[in-house]
């Protein structure tokens, strides 16, 4: 289950990464691109450079968590599934990958 979990992160990273862009070229917002770009920056950092799996499952989760948290939080002021309720069910998926994988 780790190894999976490991290999999630840059394929999350991405998403979060062309989030942010997408966010950008849609609505020009700065703070999506901002925030989209760092966040996505820190996880591939993570797996790139974290050496052991837990260390990179760990961080991996805590990242996806505090994503988590900003979408629900963006998609009850919204209500709106695109893009905050979309990325809300995917840091769902992916704080729980990396935290079974983590845990394991």
């Amino acid at each position: 289950m780790a190894q999976i979990a490991v290999f999630i992160i840059p394929v999350y990273a991405l998403i979060v990464i062309f989030g942010g862009v997408f966010g950008y070229l849609k609505a020009k917002s700065k703070m999506s691109l901002i925030s989209g770009l760092v966040s996505g920056a820190a996880l591939l950092a993570t797996w790139l450079l974290a050496g052991a799996t837990a260390i990179k499952l760990g961080i991996a989760t805590a990242i996806a968590a505090i994503l988590l948290i900003t979408f629900i939080i963006r998609f009850v002021r919204t209500r709106k599934f695109m893009p905050a309720g979309l990325m809300m069910f995917l840091s769902l998926a992916a704080t729980i990958a990396f935290a079974l994988g983590w845990l394991a």
